[in-house]
């Protein structure tokens, strides 16, 4: 009998060790303009997660030279989508090469490609533990860009560019959100206050989540 209670307590401690070494990821979505950068560089240094953008990973392998940057490039150049094996690829690159096990992933996944790829490369390496929404109405996010337009030189910081993007968003990205509130993952932030005063609701939505 204690052999047998001693076993099962094993493999309950070898089970909860190995979803403990999972790393904790937290996807970050919402509209163009919405704040996600802004808020994300907030949770790094209140919360002590590091921040991952899939756009920048991209734009980094791009130019390293390394065979996957070339492909990378050169889809780009042809205007082609870049396989999602690629990008969540270099997520999970990404997520070996740090020591903390604390992850923001920010703006992705943006699709169903997306959702797709991630799932079936990494549902299983790590812990999933939500996905912030920060949920800001397309006029206010576009007079945001706008501001920031005299000063980003961005050249996609035009008013035709952004309908564009929320046209996009809206309908890939929101099926995606959708996906997982049906799951109970999204964490819904009013995104129209100003960056301060949206952090309060953000900190108290992370420290649930870690106690999680």
């Amino acid at each position: 009998m204690l052999t047998v209670t001693w076993q099962v307590g094993l493999a309950v401690r070898r089970l909860f060790s190995s979803e403990m070494s999972k790393p904790v990821v937290v996807f970050v979505l919402g509209g163009p303009g919405a704040g996600k950068g802004t808020q994300c560089e907030k949770i790094v240094k209140e919360f002590g997660f590091i921040h991952l953008s899939a756009g920048e990973l991209l734009r980094e392998e791009q130019k390293s030279g390394s065979e996957n940057g070339e492909l990378i490039d050169t889809y780009i150049k042809e205007g082609k989508i870049v396989p999602v094996e690629i990008t969540v690829g270099l997520l999970e690159k990404a997520m070996q090469q740090n020591t903390v096990k604390k992850f923001l992933v920010d703006g992705f996944p943006r699709n169903e490609n997306n959702l797709e790829g991630w799932t079936r490369m990494m549902s299983e390496k790590v812990d999933m533990r939500a996905v912030l929404f920060f949920d800001c109405p397309e006029e206010v996010c576009v007079n945001r860009i706008m501001q920031r337009s005299k000063s980003s030189g961005r050249s996609d910081d035009n008013e035709d560019s952004l309908r564009k993007r929320f046209k996009t968003y809206y309908n890939q990205t929101m099926p995606i959100i959708e996906h997982y509130k049906k799951g109970g993952l999204v964490h819904k932030i009013n995104a129209i206050p100003q960056p301060d005063e949206v952090f309060e609701e953000v900190k108290l939505t992370m420290s649930k989540l870690l106690q999680i």
